[in-house]
């Protein structure tokens, strides 16, 4: 479902203002309830003049797509982020993790640094903006729900059959995902699969007149131990990994098991298809274990060299004291679902967030970096739009 907005003028407030009162909405998935913070930003938005557009993937569940500008000559700059955040934990919290509460420099609350902060900055540069880039090639914001479940949001956007339409293209994607405000040129993919292996059941005193699939999917995991991928590694992301993350299997004690699982997680660099992949495991497994593809999000790799990147590059190097080094990170981002979709356009990850903050009892950002990755997203629309 698609909703067009139309909303009245209101206040905007600052960075650090904006994320406090994101923090404030729980949007912990499951079950999320985004919608909070999507409508609320979509009032901002309007009111500033951007063109807003809710899609819903679930209830309560909502994405915003947000526009302003557009050129036949130039692609607009996008932004994207999610407004999800992960459970809270069994250890308790000593700041309320929706408090918002601000303590020795930094903000507290569930979502600080994954990753509302870094959407409230660049909803906020995006406002102050948007008089002077209304007629160049503008901005789009994506801001996304059910991230933290495997781009769930992301993916149902890129998958609708006005996916086109809604989305555009970008000629430049910048993901808020925390980085301490450091640029990063990429991160892995995520490739996970089930595979299953299947028997016969019989009493557990007779064991011989069974077909046992522990045994089965036990061999099956041993076999990927010291999987080996056969590509060269990366340059900055190094290696390929392999995982067996779960394994299941049997009913109970007494009974020969008719059915087992392993899950298994494997992580993949710039350059490597998970098609070729898949067809190693069936290779590796045989044709006893039966395969399912969980999840299927691609890496995604800008190589430090790109003019654009140098130029983000040089903005944020003016916060920091040692050289800027080219990194990538592990984990993935929507950047995966959107990409692609998008024209694949050169990707930044940056944003205001603690990387070792994401999904930590009393999650917190500095509050310092909020305002700092403004001023950088600010300069960096202008850059592009200028």
């Amino acid at each position: 479902m698609s909703t067009q907005l139309n909303s009245s003028a209101s206040a905007v407030p600052d960075a650090l203002e904006l994320t406090r009162i994101l923090l404030r909405m729980d949007t912990v998935n499951p079950p999320g309830n985004e919608d909070q913070c999507t409508h609320y930003l979509a009032g901002l938005l309007t009111a500033a003049g951007y063109d807003c557009r809710l899609v819903e993937f679930a209830a309560r569940r909502s994405t915003l797509i947000a526009r302003i500008g557009g050129s036949p000559d130039k692609a607009p700059i996008c932004f994207t982020g999610h407004v999800d955040v992960v459970p809270l934990g069994s250890v308790p919290w000593t700041h309320p993790p929706f408090g918002a509460e601000i303590a020795d420099g930094k903000l507290y609350g569930r979502g600080s640094s994954d990753m509302k902060s870094g959407v409230a900055a660049f909803t906020v540069a995006a406002i102050a903006l948007a008089d002077q880039i209304r007629d160049t090639a503008g901005v789009t914001l994506v801001i996304t729900a059910g991230e933290e479940t495997g781009c769930e949001g992301a993916f149902d956007l890129v998958n609708r059959d006005d996916a086109a339409e809604v989305l555009g293209t970008a000629g430049a994607l910048v993901v808020a995902e925390p980085t301490s405000n450091e640029p990063l040129v990429g991160h892995k993919g995520a490739f996970w699969i089930r595979a299953a292996a299947t028997g016969v059941t019989a009493h557990g005193s007779m064991p011989e007149r069974g077909d046992n699939a522990i045994y089965k999917i036990a061999r099956a995991a041993l076999a990927l131990e010291n999987f080996e991928f056969g590509t060269e590694a990366h340059a900055l992301m190094g290696q390929g990994t392999l995982n067996v993350g779960t394994a299941r299997g049997g009913l109970n004690i007494n009974s020969v098991p008719d059915a087992a699982e392993i899950a298994i997680d494997i992580r993949t660099v710039a350059g490597q298809d998970h098609r070729q992949i898949w067809g190693c495991l069936c290779h590796r497994l045989g044709d006893q274990i039966a395969l399912t593809t969980l999840l299927d999000v691609a890496s995604v790799y800008t190589p430090p060299d790109d003019p654009w990147m140098q130029s983000v590059t040089a903005l944020c190097q003016a916060h920091f004291e040692q050289p800027l080094q080219p990194k990538t990170v592990s984990y993935f981002t929507d950047a995966a679902a959107l990409r692609a979709p998008m024209g694949n356009p050169p990707t930044v990850i940056l944003g205001p967030g603690e990387p070792q903050m994401a999904h930590q009892t009393d999650e917190y950002c500095y509050v310092e970096r909020i305002a700092q990755a403004e001023q950088l997203y600010r300069d960096i629309i202008l850059g592009w739009c200028k």
